[in-house]
């Protein structure tokens, strides 16, 4: 049976299935939206068949490939899971090479990351992908229960366990110390906290990833600074009231700026088109002061 393409499946169908892929949406929710789009024969359940993904026609490398060396390791993770296992491939012969981490997606060590880790090998490189699953057993070889198991993981020890990953590389007699990092979805958020907490010598290529610079600085400004005020008021020298800080709406801001741009434009016009005030003119002129 020919495999079909994202151009045959609606657009509203992928959406549904993305929602699915990362876990915002269960089988059953999937396949009750999805239902009004089924057309003939091509039903709900034989579209999410149809979308998942097929490891047998993604693979570019086989395991047995003569030009690569593949096996499965274990490496520690003393700040996260104790123990963790990984998939490890090198071009076949001796020498030292350059090592890049793979970080999976919200799935774990399936088949395809380890395509792209032969891959690698292929390239020139030493490729080192560790699974999240392993405290739970590793990847189940079933998609929806590796989505499952992911949830079920320590947020903390997961993101210690994949940090470890790229230590242990650079620390391995075929790596040459130079090491890069690709990740996958979730993988590409990993890729980018090492790139702020460990010295990667080589590119970072995440996809589809969130930044871990956001958990670093305030939300936007106006946080920053009332954080600021906030932090300092103890210095405010004595006897300087300090003002609260009011919390006002979004409305009632707007509000109150277009009031204050009316009044300036009224007294603008006033001031322009009315004489000042006996007050303004300054003090009058004396008698002996007068011209005869």
């Amino acid at each position: 049976m020919e495999r079909r393409k994202a151009s045959d499946f609606p657009p509203e169908v992928l959406k549904l299935f993305d929602g699915y892929v990362h876990g915002w949406l269960s089988r059953r929710d999937f396949l009750d939206k999805a239902g009004k789009y089924a057309v003939g024969g091509f039903s709900a359940a034989a579209m999410l068949e149809s979308l998942r993904p097929n490891y047998a026609f993604a693979q570019q490398v086989a395991k047995t490939d003569a030009r690569i060396k593949t096996e499965y390791l274990t490496y520690p993770s003393p700040q996260g899971s104790g123990t963790m296992r990984c998939y490890f491939a090198q071009p076949a012969g001796s020498g030292k090479w350059p090592g890049v981490v793979v970080i999976h997606e919200n799935r774990g060590l399936n088949p395809y990351i380890e395509d792209v880790a032969r891959r690698l090998a292929v390239d020139g490189f030493v490729a080192f992908a560790p699974d999240a699953l392993t405290p739970l057993g590793g990847y189940p070889n079933d998609e929806e229960k590796a989505a499952q198991l992911f949830g079920q993981l320590d947020a903390k020890k997961r993101e210690e366990d994949l940090i470890a990953a790229a230590g242990f590389l650079k620390s391995r007699p075929e790596c040459t110390g130079k090491i890069g990092a690709v990740g996958f979805c979730f993988g590409g958020t990993i890729v980018n906290i090492m790139a702020v907490r460990i010295p990667i010598s080589a590119p970072r290529c995440p996809s589809t990833a969130g930044s871990p610079a956001r958990r670093m600085r305030p939300r936007s400004r106006r946080r920053s600074c009332s954080t600021t005020r906030a932090s300092t008021s103890a210095s405010t020298p004595a006897g300087r009231p300090t003002r609260p800080r009011s919390r006002r709406t979004t409305s009632s801001i707007r509000r109150s700026r277009t009031q204050a741009r009316t009044t300036a434009f009224t007294t603008t016009r006033h001031r322009a088109t009315t004489r000042p005030p006996p007050s303004w003119r300054g003090p009058a002129p004396s008698r002996s002061s007068r011209k005869t």
